[in-house]
């Protein structure tokens, strides 16, 4: 935050100091002013390509059409993508809590992003086979394609996976992650994800208030998050002629 603050003056003479005059003018007034971290420039958003039609029969691989069609970063943003890249390794996190306080947070980054966005719960996981049990089914389930009712967060502390949105088009774009990347994905868009061929990510998830991580599978285009989702990203702004 930066703090900025500048004293009222203003002038009166004797005959003022029961009625104020329209001669008195005050001097400019500056108020406490909060710096947003603003997101990461182009250069340093993760890779993300179209993923080619029909079943995705090795959902770990990278999946890209050939020959290979990169999506943009103004693609990403256009349908409500955010990111920043933080430095993963300078800090320490337990392989496994739930929950895990926000507050606690010593990068001061991170601490900015939670208090600008305001995420008041935090959990870290490990998703690998020696860390998460019944690990093929919980990877299995992760990449059904889903919606949730709130802004979904995400913090890669290490390893890397991939998470699969839907375009404009309803096409498939892969977004692969990896540590010191922090994604949302906004409430209402239907997404899956992955672990990658390596098998092993280290996350932490954010959230505003108490957690809740209910999927609403496909189709479901009259939840109400959908229908969000919808109007404010897919549907064209009308245009007052």
């Amino acid at each position: 935050f930066i703090n900025n603050s500048c004293a009222l003056i203003r002038r009166k003479t004797m005959a003022e100091e029961t009625k104020q005059t329209d001669e008195t003018t005050p001097s400019p007034t500056t108020k406490k002013q909060k710096t947003m971290v603003e997101q990461s420039p182009d250069s340093e958003w993760p890779a993300a390509w179209l993923m080619p039609d029909g079943d995705c029969e090795n959902q770990k691989a990278k999946n890209m059409r050939e020959p290979n069609v990169p999506v943009t970063v103004a693609e990403l943003k256009d349908i409500g993508i955010c990111y920043w890249k933080l430095d993963a390794s300078a800090y320490d996190y337990p392989a496994i809590s739930v929950p895990w306080d926000p507050k606690d947070a010593v990068d001061p980054k991170l601490a900015q992003i939670r208090d600008d966005r305001g995420y008041s719960y935090a959990d870290i996981i490990t998703v690998h086979p020696e860390k998460l049990p019944s690990y093929d089914d919980k990877v299995k389930a992760f990449f059904e394609e889903h919606i949730h009712d709130a802004e979904e967060i995400r913090y890669i502390l290490g390893g890397s996976g991939f998470f699969d949105v839907r375009n404009k088009k309803d096409e498939w774009v892969r977004i692969h992650i990896k540590a010191g990347d922090l994604m949302t994905l906004p409430e209402g868009i239907y997404h899956r994800f992955t672990v990658d061929e390596d098998d092993c990510i280290h996350a932490m998830r954010l959230f505003i208030g108490q957690p809740v991580w209910t999927p609403f599978n496909r189709p479901c285009e009259e939840h109400e998050s959908r229908k969000k989702y919808v109007e404010g990203f897919l549907e064209e702004k009308k245009t007052e002629e």
